[in-house]
């Protein structure tokens, strides 16, 4: 489902010195896994899911999903390609505070010209897999941290993608909430979904539903 080949990535300081994010990584991830990239902070694993979804461009290498080369994708394209193929879950749930639970989800949405009847549908559908259908009319800031990643969890299922990528989901998390998230995500797995998780919270390593660990050091695979 997603091949990556000799993918790096360097940014320009404003100082004219470079830093080498990603350095020749070289991987593939089948249909229905459920992959890891572990390492530290700065270790390139958020650039590397970030570039996955077309939130970030390569400076060189090869990204195919679905058949789809898109490295080099222009922005129209980008956008239309993780509304379609990508449910992208952020570190800091990224919500509008004054909206509903239900209103957030359905944002993804708003592009699709769907009706509003097949939109209340597929939000409904999505509540339901994250396990937050009980607040859906509520307004976002009053929600707990667990709420609002499950709510999070929503929004990126919306559109039906078929890869999920979650960058560092535990992170704003305790211990209590993060058990809740990965029981979401081993439903994910069972409902056939591929999942990356970028993260350095060990409570994800010993997970059965876990196919794969790549592990990630200064921009490289170990």
């Amino acid at each position: 489902m997603i091949q990556i080949k000799n993918l790096n990535k360097i940014f320009h300081t404003n100082n004219q010195n470079q830093f080498h994010a990603l350095k020749d990584i070289t991987f593939n991830v089948a249909k229905n896994e459920f992959v890891l990239l572990s390492g530290v902070s700065g270790s390139g694993k958020s650039t590397l899911l970030a570039i996955i979804a077309s939130l970030l461009k390569p400076t060189s290498g090869e990204i195919i999903v679905n058949h789809k080369q898109i490295a080099k994708l222009p922005d129209l394209h980008a956008s239309a390609y993780r509304n379609h193929d990508i449910g992208f879950i952020f570190q800091s749930f990224n919500l509008f505070d004054t909206l509903s639970v239900e209103e957030n989800v359905a944002i993804p949405l708003i592009p699709t010209g769907l009706k509003q009847k097949e939109i209340d549908k597929k939000v409904t559908k999505a509540l339901k897999l994250a396990n937050i259908t009980h607040k859906a009319t509520t307004i976002a800031k009053n929600l707990s941290g667990g709420e609002k990643q499950r709510c999070a969890i929503a929004r990126a299922l919306v559109n039906d993608p078929q890869i999920i990528l979650c960058d560092e989901p535990t992170a704003n998390l305790d211990k209590e909430n993060a058990l809740k998230f990965i029981e979401v995500i081993k439903t994910l797995k069972q409902k056939g979904f591929t999942i990356l998780i970028a993260t350095h919270d060990s409570i994800f390593e010993n997970l059965h539903e876990v196919d794969r660990i790549i592990h990630i050091n200064d921009g490289k695979i170990l």
